[in-house]
């Protein structure tokens, strides 16, 4: 009998997952494997969204599992270590994975050749899991990226997508293999309250949603903030319940303006990804030094963090965030806009408060969205300047996002709701809603000096 192990990472389904039916070709039996790394904890990765989001995942995989006469094994501990001894344990062959991108990425792959080395064991890693295309599948002449994203994605769309894969009706799991109890949701402390369910039955019905409802109009709805007209499948996408080349092809297929506009944001992540597959330094260091010397307002930043700037739509994306773990797009680009170029606060500072929330926090996405708003990034406008009050009046127009989340306003109409100006002369101790932090022209004339513009 021969054994394979499918060490499953960021691909977390059992539909359209080529490591998985890879691994079921290449043996007899094969041992569902997943690891909770030790270097994930050290490094502070571990956040308690992405933590319950992923029991809930795990939970869902090993349903799905045993549906087909398997189950997940748990370990945890070095990767590396951890699956050497499944190996040796089983006598398995081969261990497939799923390539990714980060350091983190690349060094537990590295690892893992090392230490299956002598064993007999190899290892086989699969592009186009975590991605709809592998990065480094389209370059430019003499390049090994696409530093703009309008000719990557020219490229992108022209390029051939693989075919997706139906879940195996079965999964033949070796007797004998031990592992941990699964972890659960309720364990974990410190959980946004409105954070979303995890898991792959989760997000194909969320996928089913979107695709036969809300995406005919993601055109003209996307920034809608009060509307909330997205798809929220990122934290599907981040943790692999769902496949972006299966979404990629289903939302062709659904065709249509809303699809079209869609996959170009799938191509956006994938495009983030083989920025930071050749430039993994990426991840902290700016991609295009500004020479920035940053200013550090601790009580500034406080204010910022937890939904206290005195300008209504930031604060109300912040405050989402806490709440669901998630936050609408042009949110993130708003709230990062305010702390990095009106506050004039370093990006690294930001990134992280949202690793510490997002459920769909990842590097790639996380890191370089935020070098994209900083102007440290692959932005072609990068002393640009996103205006709290315009970005109001134009995506939230009548207010109801920021009486959503700011209900100290909540009587307020929605022309007063975004110029804090006017909300100067109220009674501020009544409404329980602070001053604005800092003034706008002085902020903005700050940042323009510090980047040369003046």
């Amino acid at each position: 009998m021969s054994v394979a192990v499918v060490l499953f990472t960021s691909d977390l389904r059992l539909h359209d997952n080529p490591v998985l039916r890879s691994a079921l070709r290449d043996a007899d039996r094969v041992v569902p494997l997943f690891v909770r790394d030790d270097a994930v904890h050290r490094a502070g990765f571990d956040a308690p969204n992405r933590l319950a989001f992923l029991a809930d995942c795990l939970a869902d995989l090993d349903a799905g599992l045993r549906r087909r006469g398997g189950r997940l094994i748990l370990r945890r501990g070095e990767v590396a270590a951890e699956v050497r001894r499944v190996a040796v344990e089983t006598g398995a062959r081969s261990v497939h994975m799923a390539a990714g991108v980060s350091r983190y990425a690349a060094r537990r792959e590295q690892e893992l050749r090392e230490a299956l080395a002598g064993t007999g064991c190899g290892t086989r890693v699969h592009d186009a899991v975590v991605t709809a295309l592998p990065p480094g599948r389209v370059v430019p002449t003499g390049r090994d990226h696409f530093a703009v994203f309008t000719p990557y994605f020219r490229r992108w769309e022209a390029a051939g997508m693989r075919g997706t894969l139906t879940a195996p009706r079965a999964v033949p799991v070796p007797d004998g293999v031990a592992g941990e109890p699964l972890p659960a949701r309720d364990d974990v402390e410190g959980v946004s309250p409105g954070l979303a369910a995890g898991g792959e039955e989760a997000g194909r019905k969320l996928v089913a949603s979107w695709l036969n409802g809300a995406v005919a109009d993601y055109v003209e709805g996307h920034d809608d903030l009060a509307g909330d007209a997205t798809s929220r499948l990122s934290p599907h996408l981040h943790f692999g319940t769902v496949s972006a080349a299966e979404l990629a092809h289903r939302a062709r297929e659904k065709g249509g303006p809303g699809a079209e506009a869609f996959v170009r944001q799938l191509a956006w992540r994938d495009f983030h990804h083989q920025v930071l597959a050749a430039r993994p330094d990426a991840s902290w260091s700016d991609y295009r030094p500004r020479h920035d010397r940053w200013r550090h307002d601790e009580d500034e930043i406080t204010a910022w963090r937890t939904g206290r700037t005195g300008f209504p739509l930031v604060d109300a994306a912040m405050r989402q965030l806490a709440h669901e773990g998630w936050m609408h797009n042009r949110g993130r680009m708003l709230a990062a806009s305010f702390l990095t170029k009106t506050l004039y606060v370093d990006w690294r500072v930001g990134a992280r408060h949202f690793l510490d929330l997002l459920v769909d926090g990842d590097v790639a996405n996380n890191q370089l969205n935020w070098q994209w708003v900083a102007g440290t990034g692959t932005d072609t406008r990068p002393n640009r300047v996103l205006n709290p009050v315009i970005q109001g009046k134009r995506f939230d127009a009548r207010g109801d996002y920021v009486r959503r989340w700011v209900p100290e306003l909540a009587e307020l109409d929605g022309a007063a709701i975004h110029e804090p100006w006017k909300l100067q002369g109220l009674d501020r101790a009544r409404l329980e809603y602070p001053d604005p932090v800092v003034d706008l022209a002085e902020a903005r004339a700050r940042f323009e000096h510090a980047r040369g513009l003046d």
